[in-house]
C-alpha cells in the first residue's frame, strides 16, 4: 500500500464549469483517485473552489451581493454538481480558508527572507472611467506573439504566453470597455524566478516521465528565459499582504491558489485533528507519490511558479511527481467558454442525462495529446453503442433471461467447460491491460479496455446461446447464467473507476457489497464468487438510448446554429 495524495486544478469560483473543465482536471483525477482506492492504497483527493481576484468581485457585483457571500454561496452550488458528478474529493475547500491565508503569508515570509522577494514602484494601468486598478486579466486588446483579439493581460490563451498588459495592442477595460486607461505608479512585490530557474530546471529534469505535454511546456518556458513575477495586486479581496505599507493589496491569486492545495488538506486535518495529519502529506513526506491534473493551459504555473514558490521557500514541502495534463476539449470546432457561454455546462448536462452518460463519454475521448472535440452526435454514438447496446443490453439479458427461466437467484446446475475457460483466459489479459492503462492515467486506453472486457462477455453468451441449450440441457444453460451474472458483479467492480453510480447501482440488484479497497486479481475466481441460490433483482434497464431527434434538440438548444447545421 502506498501514501498517493491526487490533487484536481482548482475551478474559478465564478460560474458553474463546462465539459472541458470537468475532463481536464476533475474527473480524470477522480478516475485516478478511484483506481488507487480500489487497489488498496491510502488516497487524499484534495480539491477547492478558486476565489480571490477580480472575476469574483465582477461576478458578485453583477449578482448584487457582497464578494464574500457571493464565494460562499456559489461554493455551495459547485461542490453540490460536483457531488452529483460522483467526484470522490476527500476534501472540497475553499482558497479564502484562513488556512490559505495563513500558509500564504508563510511562504511569502520564507521567500522574503531568503531573498527572492523585491519591492518595486512600477507604472500599472488604471481606468478611469471604471475608477480602479485594473489586474491583469481584466485588460484586454490584441496579442503580440500571435494576434489574437481577445488576450488578457496576464496570458494569452490562444498560444498560453505570460503577458504584461502593456504588451497588449490596443487595451481596453474587461469590465467597462473602456479605452480611457492610464498608466499610473504603484507599489507591488515581484518573486524572483531567474534566481529560482535553475532549481526549477533541475527538478523538472528528474521528472523523465511526464507526458510529453506537460514537459514540452515546462521546458519550453525555461528556454524562453524566466522573469520575475508580480505576486501583489490592487483589490480588497484577497489573501492580505503582511507587509507595511502594503495595506490594501492583496497577493495575486495565482500566488496564493496553489498554495490552497496544501491549505485544503490543513481545512481537512482541521475538521478531525485527532485522526487526521495534513503535515504528512505535506511535510518532510518522502512516502507520499503527489500526481496533479489540469489542463495546458494550468501547466506552466504549476510546473514552474509554484514549484519555485516551493523551492524559495527552503523548506521540505511535498513536489509533484507527475503532472497529467491535457489539451483542449472543443465544443464543434471552438473553444468552450465560460465568458461567452458557448458549449454544453455541468448543471445543463445533468439536467439531459445521469452523470455516467458524460463521465464515460469523456474518459473515452480524453484530450490526453490534441485537442478533442464534443458532438451531441458523437456523444450519442458513443453512449448507444457502448453504454446502451454491449454493456447495459447485457445485463438486461443475462439478468431478464435467468428471472424468467430458473426465478430471481443465480441457478444451480452443470460445470464450466472450454468456453468458460477461454473467456476467463480473453478477461483476465483485457483485465490486465485495463488496470495498467489507469494506473499509467491513459484514459482512453483504459475506457476501449473497459468496452473489450464487455464485449467479451456479449461474444461469450452469444456463443454459449444458453436460450439454446435450455431446450435440451438445462443444467447447462444454468452454468452459463452462473457465469454470466457473476460477469456482470465482475463488471460492477471494474466499471467503478469510470461509471460509479451506474456499477453501485448493479451492486444493490445483485445483493453484493464491494470494499473500496478491493480489486480483483484472479478472473477465474471472480467467475465463481456468486454461488446457486444467491438472490438478485432485475434492475431497470441501465441506460437508454439517445434518439436522432433528442440529438437535433440538444444541438439546437445548445450549439446554436453551427451545431443544428452538423446535426442536420
Amino acid at each position: 500500500m502506498a501514501k498517493v495524495l491526487v490533487t484536481s486544478a482548482l475551478p474559478y469560483i465564478n460560474g458553474i464549469k463546462h465539459l472541458g473543465n470537468l475532463i481536464g482536471s476533475m474527473l480524470s483525477a477522480d478516475v485516478y483517485a478511484r483506481f488507487m482506492r480500489a487497489t488498496g492504497n491510502e488516497v487524499l483527493f484534495i480539491c477547492a473552489t478558486d476565489e480571490h481576484g477580480t472575476p469574483a468581485e465582477i461576478a458578485a457585483l453583477e449578482a448584487g451581493m457582497p464578494v464574500e457571500e457571493y464565494c460562499a454561496q456559489q461554493h455551495q452550488v459547485q461542490a453540490q454538481i460536483y457531488r452529483d458528478f460522483a467526484l470522490s474529493f476527500d476534501y472540497f475547500g475553499r482558497s479564502s480558508s484562513p488556512q490559505n491565508h495563513e500558509l500564504t503569508n508563510h511562504f511569502y515570509h520564507r521567500l522574503d527572507d531568503a531573498g527572492f522577494i523585491e519591492e518595486r514602484t512600477l507604472p500599472q494601468v488604471y481606468s478611469v472611467d471604471d475608477g480602479r486598478f485594473l489586474p491583469d486579466r481584466y485588460i484586454v486588446g490584441t496579442c503580440p506573439h500571435c494576434g489574437y483579439t481577445n488576450a488578457r493581460g496576464d496570458q494569452c490563451e490562444n498560444c498560453t504566453r505570460l503577458l504584461e498588459p502593456t504588451d497588449l495592442i490596443d487595451a481596453r477595460s474587461a469590465i467597462s470597455g473602456s479605452t480611457n486607461l492610464e498608466v499610473r505608479q504603484t507599489k507591488h512585490l515581484f518573486l524572483k524566478l531567474p534566481e529560482l530557474a535553475d532549481r526549477v530546471e533541475e527538478w523538472i529534469d528528474s521528472r523523465q516521465d511526464w507526458p510529453l505535454l506537460v514537459s514540452s511546456i515546462a521546458k519550453a518556458w525555461l528556454k524562453e528565459g524566466l522573469q520575475d513575477r508580480g505576486i501583489t495586486r490592487d483589490l480588497k479581496w484577497g489573501v492580505p499582504v503582511d507587509r507595511p505599507g502594503f495595506e490594501g493589496k492583496v497577493f495575486y491569486v495565482w500566488f496564493d491558489a496553489p498554495i490552497e492545495y496544501i491549505g485544503a488538506t490543513k481545512e481537512w486535518a482541521d475538521a478531525d485533528p485527532a485522526n487526521r495529519d495534513w503535515r504528512a502529506w505535506w511535510y518532510d513526506a518522502p512516502d507520499v507519490r503527489y500526481v496533479e491534473f489540469m489542463a495546458k493551459d494550468n501547466v506552466p504555473f504549476h510546473t514552474v511558479s509554484f514549484p519555485a514558490t516551493i523551492l524559495g521557500a527552503g523548506e521540505p514541502w511535498k513536489l509533484a511527481d507527475y503532472i497529467k495534463g491535457f489539451s483542449w476539449l472543443n465544443f464543434y470546432g471552438g473553444k468552450f467558454s465560460t465568458s461567452q457561454k458557448r458549449g454544453i455546462f455541468l448543471d445543463q448536462a445533468l439536467a439531459e442525462y445521469p452523470s455516467d452518460y458524460w463521465r464515460y463519454w469523456l474518459v473515452a475521448n480524453a484530450p490526453e495529446t490534441d485537442d478533442a472535440s464534443f458532438t451531441f452526435s458523437g456523444f450519442a454514438s458513443v453512449c448507444n453503442k457502448d453504454l446502451a447496446d454491449t454493456f447495459g443490453n447485457f445485463v438486461n439479458r443475462t439478468l431478464r433471461f435467468c428471472s424468467a427461466r430458473f426465478g430471481d437467484a443465480v441457478p444451480a446446475g452443470g460445470e464450466p467447460g472450454e468456453l468458460e475457460f477461454k473467456l476467463a483466459a480473453d478477461l483476465q489479459l483485457a483485465f490486465k491491460r485495463y488496470g495498467e492503462n489507469l494506473g499509467a492515467m491513459q484514459l482512453r486506453r483504459a475506457a476501449a479496455d473497459l468496452k473489450e472486457l464487455w464485449t467479451l462477455g456479449n461474444v461469450y453468451v452469444d456463443r454459449a446461446a444458453p436460450w439454446t441449450a435450455i431446450k435440451t440441457d438445462k443444467d447447462r444453460a444454468a452454468c452459463i447464467l452462473r457465469v454470466a451474472i457473476n460477469l456482470i458483479r465482475f463488471y460492477a467492480i471494474l466499471g467503478s473507476p469510470i461509471i460509479p453510480d451506474t456499477c453501485a447501482r448493479l451492486r444493490e440488484a445483485l445483493g453484493v457489497q464491494i470494499a473500496q479497497a478491493y480489486w480483483p486479481v484472479d478472473v477465474a475466481a471472480e467467475l465463481l464468487t456468486l454461488g446457486p441460490g444467491h438472490k438478485f433483482e432485475v434492475p431497470p434497464p441501465l441506460f437508454k438510448k439517445i434518439a436522432p431527434e433528442e440529438v437535433a434538440d440538444l444541438s439546437a438548444r445548445y450549439g446554436g446554429e453551427e451545431a443544428a447545421e452538423v446535426a442536420a
